[in-house]
């Protein structure tokens, strides 16, 4: 009996093992195939994203309470758009885009909706840049990487997927439709499929900002050359697709600090610079606007050339002016007890001129600056 009992127990202990082994066998087959898929949206980020459907997450502007004062830094006014419009974009359908320091909203020509991105970690991320490229996606870049939207979808890319930081500062689209990323660890690019890192030298921060970096990209342009032009702290950069060439005070540039480069009509290269006011470049020599009103530390935060030749741009953020390459204007938007401060200078189909930034969006009509809020007007 003793003989049988042990046999009996020997079957029992083996019919445990081989169960145990088909179990783990199971178990690692689906945590291998689990570890597999996600290296396979690292490695393929445009085959397996998650897409957002944008209608999902769209809530019309009547159902969101006003944007309050901030007693300390006074980001709001009334029923804006936004306490802080960062950016602005006309697409190609005319909607109006507005990038802001709480996410995402569209003016589609009827109604004013907001999208509700949010970050990993579930909180609001704020859009620094929004670009449009040829085929009519929507490329946003913001404190949490880049989202696409292609008319129905939002698919978001990170760090995680090849992006080199979370914490971008310019998007634009070339001739190609490749995306060029410039974040607060340097530039990159973007072909649909993988990022690809461009190696611009190293600058120095610049300690007056509040967030600054030695790679951090400002801003990114495309001449009618086809080359990119890379605003940093150290100068611009030219990328011809196969070099880069840097331009510094060395070389007459009026500053180191360069902010935005735009090109004009002309063909003139103006740069707006941190610490030392706004200068063009003709293709033979630099040439400083000289404005009395101005310090020598003036910043001039944005720049654009309107439909009709005139150069926009701001300085300090508060001051507006206009140059016809004679004369220089002095424009101020007042609002309540202070102005406010511009981030962008955006010019839209209709050869309006928009001022975005502190305390919302201004748009020029004629010869007083129109307070467009969440109703308009639009």
């Amino acid at each position: 009996m003793k003989s049988k009992f042990i046999k009996k127990g020997n079957q029992i202990v083996k019919g445990i093992h081989i169960i145990l082994l088909l179990f783990l066998i199971v178990f690692t087959s689906c945590n291998g195939q689990k570890k597999e898929n996600i290296v396979t949206k690292k490695a393929f980020p445009n085959k397996e994203k998650i897409k957002i459907l944008a209608d999902s997450i769209s809530i019309p502007a009547e159902n969101l309470p006003e944007f309050k004062t901030d007693p300390h830094i006074k980001e709001s006014q009334g029923n804006q758009i936004s306490g802080v419009v960062r950016t602005m974009l006309q697409d190609k359908n005319k909607n109006f885009w507005f990038g802001t320091q709480n996410g995402l909203s569209r003016y589609d020509g009827q109604s004013l909706v907001y999208f509700d991105i949010k970050n990993l970690n579930g909180k609001n991320i704020t859009i620094k840049a929004i670009a449009e490229d040829k085929t009519g996606n929507l490329w946003i870049g913001h404190s949490d990487g880049i989202t696409k939207y292609d008319g129905t979808y939002f698919i978001n890319y990170t760090e995680n997927d090849g992006l080199i930081s979370n914490d971008v500062w310019s998007i634009t689209t070339d001739r190609n439709g490749t995306v060029w990323i410039g974040t607060l660890q340097g530039a990159c690019s973007f072909d649909g499929e993988k990022f690809s890192a461009l190696a611009l030298p190293k600058v120095k921060p610049d300690p007056t900002r509040g967030v600054t970096s030695d790679k951090i990209v400002h801003n990114i342009m495309e001449d009618s050359q086809g080359q990119l032009w890379f605003s940093t702290n150290g100068g611009a950069y030219i990328y011809n697709g196969n070099t880069i060439t840097g331009i510094s005070e060395k070389d007459g540039l009026c500053n180191d600090y360069v902010n935005q480069t735009v090109e004009d009509s002309k063909g003139n290269i103006w740069f707006a610079t941190a610490h030392n006011g706004l200068c063009y470049y003709n293709g033979t020599k630099y040439t400083p606007i000289e404005i009395s009103l101005f310090d020598k530390d003036i910043s001039i935060g944005s720049v654009i050339e309107d439909s009709k030749g005139i150069i926009w741009f701001n300085a300090d953020k508060r001051n507006l002016y206009s140059y016809n390459g004679k004369e220089l204007t002095k424009h101020t938007i007042e609002i309540g007890d202070s102005s406010p401060g511009t981030f962008q200078i955006y010019e839209d189909q209709q050869q309006r001129l928009w001022f975005v930034g502190f305390k919302g969006a201004y748009r020029l009509d004629g010869n007083s600056f129109v307070n467009i809020t969440r109703k308009g007007p639009w």
